[in-house]
């Protein structure tokens, strides 16, 4: 296990059938000069947990960023259909220096998030 933590973390949890999302391709980007740019792409471990989101040595800095979830792919993996192809979470990063963990609630036609700890 790697001793790196990232201090922006997901965890993908499937409500519908009560399991963690594993396997679901992630993607990090930082809005800077009027335009969102890729810092990192990342996988759910087996349980549904990003914990590596953002590669070792980034300075998460104040500002926008976005969250995408790649959910019709996970969806396909396990033979359901779903009515949002990707789930993108828009947040700010206000406080560096505190650990931000965005939760996703996920069924095929709904979903939930919030900040978690």
């Amino acid at each position: 296990m790697s001793a790196h933590k990232s201090p922006i973390t997901c965890h993908v949890l499937v409500a519908s059938i009560g399991t963690p999302g594993r396997g679901v391709n992630v993607k990090i980007e930082k809005f800077e000069n009027n335009a969102f740019s890729v810092v990192s792409t990342s996988q759910t471990n087996e349980d549904g947990r990003c914990p590596t989101l953002l590669p070792a040595g980034y300075k998460a800095d104040k500002g926008i960023y976005r969250v995408t979830f790649e959910t019709k792919e996970y969806f396909d993996k396990i033979g359901q259909e779903c009515f949002y192809p990707y789930v993108q979470i828009v947040f700010e990063l206000a406080h560096p220096e505190q650990h931000y963990h965005i939760p996703l609630l996920l069924s095929p036609y709904s979903y939930t998030t919030y900040r978690g700890s």
